[in-house]
C-alpha cells in the first residue's frame, strides 16, 4: 500500500479503508494475514492513528478484517463468508427497490427469472433438510390462525429453502436480495387479494416436484405461481382505481 493523495479530513478514513479493501480484493493482502500496526499504517498514509482507527472500524463493519487482543493480536484479514455478506446484499436490494420506485412487474419478472435458474439444480441436489424446511413452511401456511405477517415470513422462508436446495452458495447469495427483499414487497402488495389455499397448493406442487427430482414440473408450478402473483397485483390495482374513481352521484 502506498501513500495516497487524500482529500478532506472527513474523506480520510473512507479513502484509507478503500485502499486496504482494494489490497484485499487484489490479493496483495491475503486471508489471515496480519495488517501493519495502527502506527505503521498512520506513517504509510501520512495520517493520525485515530484516522487509521476509524478506517479499520469501517473494514470491520464490512467483515473484511477482524481484531485480536494480546501480544500476538492486531488486525487480520478476515475470510468473508457468503452468509456474512448476505444481510448487506438484502439491505442494499431493499434500499434500491424502495428508493428507485421499481414497479411491481419489473420486480416480479426479475425475482422469478432468478429463482427459475435454481430449479434444475434444486431438483438434482436437494437434501432432506431442504425438503423438510419447505414442508414445514407449507404446513405453517395452512394454519388458520397464522397472521398476514406470519404468512409473508413463511412465504419468504419457503422460497429461501428452494433456492438453498440448489446447493450453490453463489446463487444463494445472489438470490438473497431477490427473495428476502423483493418477496416481502410483492407480498405487501398482493396479500389483500390472494388465496392462501391457492398459494399453499402451488408451494406443495413445487415441493413435490423437487422431491421427485422433476425439474420440469417444478418450473411449471413456479411459472403458475408467477402468473398468479402478477394477476393478483393487477386485481389490487383495479380495485384501487375503482375506489379512487368518483361515483356517478358525486360526479352529478
Amino acid at each position: 500500500m502506498q501513500k495516497l493523495t487524500l482529500g478532506t479530513e472527513g474523506e480520510l478514513p473512507v479513502r484509507i479503508a478503500q485502499a486496504i479493501r482494494d489490497a484485499i480484493v487484489e490479493g496483495r493482502l491475503i486471508v489471515d494475514q496480519r495488517l501493519p500496526s495502527e502506527q505503521e499504517l498512520a506513517e504509510q498514509f501520512g495520517v493520525s492513528r485515530p484516522t487509521v482507527r476509524e478506517a479499520l472500524k469501517r473494514l470491520a463493519a464490512q467483515s473484511l478484517i477482524r481484531t485480536q487482543r494480546g501480544a500476538t493480536g492486531g488486525a487480520f484479514v478476515n475470510r468473508l463468508s457468503f452468509e456474512e455478506a448476505a444481510p448487506q446484499q438484502i439491505t442494499t436490494s431493499t434500499l434500491l427497490l424502495s428508493m428507485n420506485a421499481v414497479d411491481f412487474e419489473t420486480a416480479c419478472e426479475a425475482r422469478y427469472a432468478l429463482e427459475r435458474a435454481c430449479v434444475p439444480f434444486a431438483a438434482a441436489r436437494r437434501k432432506p433438510d431442504h425438503l423438510a424446511a419447505m414442508r414445514t413452511e407449507i404446513f405453517r401456511q395452512g394454519q388458520p390462525g397464522l397472521s398476514d405477517e406470519g404468512f409473508c415470513a413463511s412465504d419468504v422462508a419457503f422460497h429461501r429453502a428452494l433456492v438453498d436446495a440448489a446447493g450453490n452458495p453463489v446463487l444463494s447469495y445472489q438470490l438473497a436480495g431477490a427473495v428476502e427483499a423483493m418477496q416481502p414487497l410483492m407480498n405487501m402488495i398482493t396479500f389483500p387479494a390472494r388465496s392462501r389455499a391457492r398459494i399453499v397448493a402451488l408451494h406443495g406442487a413445487i415441493a413435490d416436484a423437487i422431491e421427485a427430482g422433476a425439474a420440469g414440473a417444478a418450473e411449471v408450478a413456479l411459472a403458475a405461481l408467477a402468473d398468479y402473483t402478477a394477476a393478483l397485483a393487477e386485481d389490487v390495482r383495479r380495485t384501487r382505481r375503482e375506489r379512487a374513481a368518483p361515483s356517478p352521484t358525486a360526479a352529478g
